[in-house]
């Protein structure tokens, strides 16, 4: 499976629980999305991708939920105006696919649950207060790295205690 293959169906599962919560009988959660090509057919793989993550959590398109598919066409100053149209529409959330995408759904509502696919700094864009408490209605996949090096290394340190000196002091040329 591919990177954005993978990442898609894992914001497909981000998705879930707010579907599943509280809905009414007749009513079937609609999900928007933001994205940057400029129709299905450019999306296509990762369209596909999305609704695949759905089928392997069991969820039927038509039937448990519904797709409102919004197309940037690579003209990132028409996401806001695509967001407002989805809040218009009334979706029960929003999946922003680009983090333009996610700035301009943010920018849209405080009350529809936004989830952006991958935003490499979403701390950095101030759409989350941390990693591990977004706050606000934003959450979604990182691809950070750099957030997580200190903490890598505090894991790397407790994991191996006698390494404390050899972690800060030693070069690749000392020996």
């Amino acid at each position: 499976m591919r990177r954005r293959e993978v990442i898609l169906a894992l914001g497909a599962a981000a998705v879930w629980p707010l579907l599943a919560h509280g809905q009414q009988v007749n009513k079937i959660p609609r999900v928007g999305v933001l994205w940057h090509a400029g129709n299905e057919e450019e999306e296509a793989l990762e369209l596909a991708a999305l609704r695949q993550g759905f089928r392997d959590l069991g969820y039927i398109e038509g039937k448990d939920f519904a797709l409102e598919n919004r197309f940037a066409a690579e003209r990132y100053e028409r996401f806001t105006n695509l967001a407002a149209g989805l809040v218009e529409a009334k979706v029960d959330i929003i999946v922003a696919v680009t983090p333009p995408a996610a700035r301009a759904a943010e920018q849209t509502t405080t009350t529809i649950p936004i989830v952006f696919v991958v935003v490499a700094d979403p701390i950095g864009l101030k759409l989350v207060d941390s990693l591990s408490r977004p706050g606000r209605n934003l959450t979604g996949l990182s691809n950070i790295g750099a957030d997580l090096s200190g903490k890598r290394m505090e894991l790397l340190k407790d994991a191996v205690p006698a390494s404390h000196g050899w972690l800060c002091l030693r070069t690749p040329t000392s020996r």
